[in-house]
C-alpha cells in the first residue's frame, strides 16, 4: 500500500512554488520512487495499490496543487501497470472520500468544523472511517483480484457520483 501525502488549502493565487514542490515533492514523486524501491523485493504477480483521493476529480477551491498530485497518483496505476505487466504486477488505485483519521488534524483548520462541513457536503451525510476502505485495499492486495488491474476505486460515500 502506496501512500503519502502532504495536503494544503491554499488559494492559487497564494500558492509558492515551495507549497508546490513540497506536495508534488511528498505526493507523487515519494510514490513513484517508492514503488521502484520495491520492486527487487516484489514478487512476479504482486499487487500495488495506491492511495490517491477523490480530490483528484471534484475541483475543490484552494486544492489545485494537492488535486494535481493525487491526479498523477492517478495516472501511476494504469501507466505503471503497464510497465509492470510482463512481471504481472497490478497496480490499482483507491480514491477514498473524507476519511475520519488524524490527518485531517494536520490541515490547519479546526478539526470539529472540518468534519461537519465534510459531512455536510457528503451524500451520505457523514464522512468515512478508515476500516471503510481498508476492506477493499485489502482485497485488491489479495489474490482474489488478479483479473483487476490499472483500476481506480473511488470509497467516497457518493462524493464523486451524485
Amino acid at each position: 500500500f502506496a501512500n503519502a501525502a502532504v495536503a494544503g488549502f491554499v488559494p492559487f493565487e497564494l500558492v509558492n512554488e515551495e507549497q508546490f514542490d513540497d506536495m508534488f515533492n511528498t505526493n507523487a514523486k515519494g510514490v513513484y520512487f517508492l514503488i521502484q524501491k520495491l520492486l527487487p523485493v516484489l514478487k512476479d504477480g504482486s499487487s500495488i495499490v495506491l492511495n490517491g483521493s477523490v480530490v483528484a476529480y471534484t475541483g475543490n477551491p484552494a486544492t489545485s496543487v494537492y488535486s494535481a498530485t493525487k491526479a498523477a497518483i492517478n495516472s501511476f496505476a494504469k501507466t505503471l501497470s503497464r510497465d509492470l505487466l510482463s512481471r504481472k504486477i497490478r497496480v490499482n488505485v483507491v480514491n477514498p472520500g473524507p476519511i475520519d483519521t488524524p490527518g485531517l488534524g494536520k490541515l490547519g483548520v479546526d478539526t470539529d468544523v472540518l468534519k461537519s462541513a465534510m459531512a455536510a457536503q457528503n451524500p451520505l451525510g457523514r464522512i468515512g472511517t478508515p476500516d471503510e476502505i481498508t476492506g477493499y485495499v485489502a482485497f485488491l492486495l489479495s489474490d482474489k483480484s488478479t483479473f483487476i488491474l490499472g483500476t481506480e476505486l473511488t470509497i467516497s460515500g457518493g462524493a464523486c457520483q451524485l
